[in-house]
C-alpha cells in the first residue's frame, strides 16, 4: 500500500478495502440505474405504462390464482398505499380485477384478467428482448461469473444485517 493510499484511507477512516467497496457499490448503482432507466423509457414509449405497473403485473402473472394486496406489497417490496393506486388503474383499463374474500370483506385479492395476461405477455416478451441488448457484449461465461461474483456479494450483505 503506497502512503498516499493508507494516508487517505486513514482520512477517510477506513481501509483501502472501504474504498473498493465504495466503489463497487457506486459501480453497481450506476449500472443498475441506467438498465432503469432505459427500461422506464421503452415501457412509457412502447407501451405507455410505467416500470410500477409492469412489476405489479409481473408478479401477478407468477401468482395466476391472486394475491391479496398485502401480498403483493410485499412481494414489490413497498407500501399498500402504492400498491392501491397502481391496481386502482389497472382495474379501470380491465387488466386486472380484485375480488373480496367472502369470510373477510377486508380482504381483496388481485388477479390478472385475460386482456392483462395478454398485455403483459406482449411487454414481457419486448421486456427480455431490451435487457438481451443490454447485455450482448457479455458472454456466457462471464454471466456465469458474474451471477457466482453477485451471489457472493448478496451472502455479505446479508451476513451484515446488523446495519440495518
Amino acid at each position: 500500500m503506497t502512503t498516499a493510499t493508507r494516508a487517505f484511507a486513514e482520512k477517510l477512516g477506513g481501509s483501502p478495502h472501504s474504498r473498493k467497496s465504495l466503489r463497487l457499490w457506486l459501480r453497481l448503482l450506476s449500472c443498475s440505474m441506467i438498465i432503469e432507466r432505459r427500461i422506464r423509457t421503452r415501457l412509457e414509449a412502447e407501451f405507455e405504462t410505467t416500470l410500477p405497473r409492469f412489476d405489479v403485473m409481473a408478479a401477478l402473472e407468477r401468482e395466476p390464482d391472486g394475491l391479496t394486496m398485502s401480498q403483493l406489497s410485499a412481494a414489490l417490496l413497498v407500501s399498500n398505499g402504492n400498491v392501491t393506486g397502481i391496481v386502482n388503474r389497472l382495474i379501470e383499463e380491465l387488466l386486472v380485477v380484485r375480488t373480496l374474500e367472502s369470510d373477510d370483506r377486508r380482504i381483496a385479492t388481485v388477479r390478472l384478467t385475460k386482456k392483462g395476461r395478454d398485455a403483459f405477455q406482449r411487454m414481457a416478451r419486448a421486456h427480455e428482448q431490451w435487457v438481451d441488448k443490454m447485455f450482448a457484449g457479455v458472454t456466457e461465461s462471464q454471466m456465469e461469473q458474474l451471477m457466482k461474483l453477485l451471489a457472493s456479494v448478496r451472502h455479505s450483505i446479508d451476513e451484515n444485517k446488523d446495519q440495518d
